[in-house]
């Protein structure tokens, strides 16, 4: 892991946060986390870790409904904002700076968390694999883990070859293209900034099937994993809106 990848940059992020996490991504945070609890029917006091957290949009949502909740990421800058996000919201978080390709725990937890798309970056499935093991072990026996991912499914059921539209106060441009045999989404964004300047970012998510992911849970140690197109547990199908997984360990 000497090569850094480009999601431990912390220039990326300072750069392409306010497109990714805009006014529409925390107005939904409260909902996600409502829907989170609810499927995996932890209580109030619940442990929960938010397993790449970000600037804590869900961390916070789920700490106002009561969780004890621990938020670990890679960037330092993202977990700034996530503390000063609980500070004014008066909320007590434990945020953790920490990969999640090494991560270790002694605390064991209810219920992990893994959304907003942010799994299938890594240069390699086995340090894709890596994540997951080292949540599994994070959790209780019982315990759940909620992944939230663009899948091979939801990718081709979604996928367009660009757009721009305009986002935070930027000119923003996208590309999309297949990798292989829909192995995985390269994506292509370019930001204009008001001085009309362009920053431009280039990445590819590798692509897992809903089975795989299945598979991958199985591997891992979970003893149950089903697979469903949305948060409100519709089937997944034709009419998905993402994948999400929910694994019992």
């Amino acid at each position: 892991m000497e090569n850094k990848e480009w999601f431990e940059s912390e220039e990326f992020w300072k750069n392409f946060g306010p497109v990714m996490f805009d006014g529409p991504r925390w107005a939904e945070a409260p909902a996600v986390a409502e829907a989170v609890v609810s499927m995996a029917n932890v209580k109030s006091g619940a442990k929960i870790l938010d397993a790449g957290c970000g600037p804590g949009r869900i961390s916070v949502e789920l700490a106002l409904l009561g969780m004890d909740v621990t938020g670990v990421d890679i960037i330092q800058a993202e977990l700034d904002a996530a503390k000063e996000t609980a500070l004014d919201e008066g909320v007590s978080i434990n945020f953790i700076k920490q990969d999640l390709r090494t991560f270790n725990s002694e605390k064991k937890y209810d219920l992990a968390l893994n959304l907003y798309t942010s799994f299938g970056y890594c240069d390699t499935p086995e340090e894709d694999f890596s994540i997951v093991q080292n949540i599994y072990n994070s959790l209780k026996d019982g315990g759940k883990f909620i992944l939230e991912c663009t899948s091979r499914e939801s990718a081709i059921l979604c996928f367009t070859e660009g757009e721009w539209f305009e986002r935070s106060g930027l000119t923003v441009l996208t590309d999309f293209s297949v990798v292989g045999a829909w192995e995985g989404l390269r994506s292509k964004w370019t930001i204009i900034n008001q001085q009309n300047q362009r920053i431009e970012h280039e990445f590819v998510q590798r692509l897992y099937s809903g089975t795989d992911y299945i598979a991958i849970m199985k591997k891992a140690g979970f003893k149950d994993a089903k697979v469903y197109g949305g948060y409100d547990l519709r089937p997944y199908d034709q009419n998905a809106t993402t994948m999400v997984i929910i694994a019992t360990k």
